[in-house]
């Protein structure tokens, strides 16, 4: 079964396209309340450790060692990767996040090791 994920930022406003928005960063975004995210569910327990976030630091030469411990990190977190899944089984999840960069962030990894693990 394939899921149905999207990956956003959070400070992008909310579609009805976006079917369950999930926030997936450990710490909230700065200047977005908690009505405006228009949040099915803040899943701070799946981000990656602040060790790991630290040691990331968004740095783009970064990105393939950071995948590879996250995805370890989420081997070892079933409980809330099992939450996003029964999500998933219900229909189109966005994952939100509030990094700048697009491209490397834990939700593009989170959504990819979702895929790989359909």
């Amino acid at each position: 079964m394939a899921f149905d994920i999207a990956v956003k930022r959070v400070y992008e406003p909310p579609a009805k396209a976006d079917g369950q928005r999930v926030l997936v960063d450990r710490l909230w975004p700065r200047g977005v309340s908690k009505k405006d995210a228009e949040l099915a569910l803040w899943l701070k327990e799946i981000a990656p450790s602040d060790e790991l976030r630290k040691w990331f630091g968004h740095e783009p030469e970064r990105w393939a060692e950071f995948q590879k411990r996250y995805r370890a990190e989420l081997d070892a977190n079933k409980e809330a990767v099992a939450q996003l899944r029964g999500l998933l089984r219900e229909g189109k999840v966005t994952l939100l996040y509030g990094a700048h960069d697009e491209a490397h962030n834990n939700a593009v990894a989170l959504a990819a090791y979702l895929r790989d693990h359909a």
